[in-house]
């Protein structure tokens, strides 16, 4: 069974990643895969998104005669990140204390 990522938590893991770092799309997928099941194609309709709601912005960097689209997050992206770590903690704490201290609870 695969644990399904809902959207919000996506959008996280990606804040996560460009919080450390600026990646270009296929980099990002490479990065974001070795930690989680998605697929290329889910990741850049959540860029879009991201950029959308002004949590990321774009530029382009010339590499081997082609321009590859950066990802660069923002001052909005940062805030918004820190608001999924809180809630990713409440929610981690919550579901950990079901899953296993509910077990030995009953």
């Amino acid at each position: 069974m695969a644990i399904q990522i809902s959207s919000e938590l996506l959008d996280g893991c990606v804040l996560a990643l460009l919080e450390t770092e600026d990646f270009y799309g296929y980099a990002l997928t490479q990065r974001l895969q070795a930690s989680v099941s998605v697929s290329e194609s889910t990741l850049y309709p959540v860029l879009r998104r991201l950029k959308k709601n002004g949590w990321v912005t774009t530029y382009d960097q010339a590499y081997q005669g082609r321009n590859r689209r950066y990802y660069q997050i923002t001052a909005t992206g940062q805030t918004q990140l820190c608001t999924i770590q809180t809630e990713w903690a409440s929610y981690y704490q919550a579901i950990n204390q079901l899953l296993l201290g509910g077990a030995s609870n009953g």
